[in-house]
């Protein structure tokens, strides 16, 4: 599939990939939407991937919806708004579950489908002046579609602040609530970034496959059904190919062979 909306590249492992719509500050629209979803499921089928960079081009990482977008949804019908509504909830739901790891590359604004892009990410990294916000309420709207990632990562207590008010905030503010880990000088995200991708790159690909869907199956769970599954997952990983040669190569002071 041709992108209009994106631009991908591979680098050996590693998924470079950016919003490229500079010119409406890399907007959703119901193309973005389809092409996102298509990339995600071709990325989560490739073998050969290991990691992923999400970025946005030029100034912006992501101002929420296209205001072309938002003039076609104030005619939509009900089951039309829910057909739209269903085909982003996809589109995020299939991001979060990419098996590799997914680092965010935040500059200038991250609003609304914005924020939560960065919610869906394992590991972001933003420019010391970047903005945050969840402002749908400002235009009688809620961010619904992207709630259960935003709350997974800053919780109920922040999303009734946050939520109810629209109110923006600051990459420090975001680090805080746990949206963001690295907050550093615009100039240096890309430096930063390479270093998160020199760290997933030295761990074993299925150790951190594993390591993800534990992370998200645990939150489903009560501790005494975590425990089980806990268990399981450590013994499989024990007993894995992968998992011996981690083992081995650590024994024998050496590389492991991923």
């Amino acid at each position: 599939m041709g992108f209009r909306y994106l631009d991908a590249r591979r680098d050996g492992p590693v998924e470079y990939l950016t919003l490229n719509r500079p010119d409406v500050r890399n907007a959703f629209n119901d193309g973005v939407i389809t092409e996102l979803t298509w990339w995600a499921d071709s990325v989560a089928a490739d073998r050969g991937v290991r990691a992923v960079v999400f970025a946005g081009a030029g100034p912006t990482f992501c101002a929420g919806a296209d205001l072309d977008w938002m003039r076609r949804m104030a005619s939509y019908s009900y089951q039309q708004n829910l057909d739209d509504a269903s085909d982003m909830a996809r589109m995020f739901l299939t991001l979060d579950r990419l098996p590799v790891p997914v680092i965010g590359r935040v500059q200038g604004a991250a609003l609304g489908g914005g924020t939560g892009l960065a919610a869906i990410c394992d590991i972001v990294v933003a420019a010391d002046d970047a903005v945050f916000g969840l402002t749908e309420v400002r235009l009688g709207l809620i961010p619904a579609v992207i709630a259960p990632f935003v709350i997974g990562k800053i919780g109920g207590s922040a999303a009734r602040e946050l939520f109810l008010t629209g109110a923006r905030f600051g990459a420090e503010r975001a680090k805080a609530l746990g949206l963001v880990h690295a907050v550093v000088p615009e100039a240096d995200l890309d430096q930063t970034v390479v270093g998160y991708v020199k760290d997933l790159l030295a761990g074993a690909p299925g150790a951190i496959s594993a390591a993800k869907h534990l992370i998200a199956e645990c939150g489903k769970r009560s501790a005494t059904d975590a425990a089980t599954l806990c268990a399981d997952a450590i013994a499989r990983r024990r007993a894995s190919p992968e998992g011996q040669e981690g083992i081995r190569a650590f024994l024998e002071k050496r590389k492991p062979t991923w």
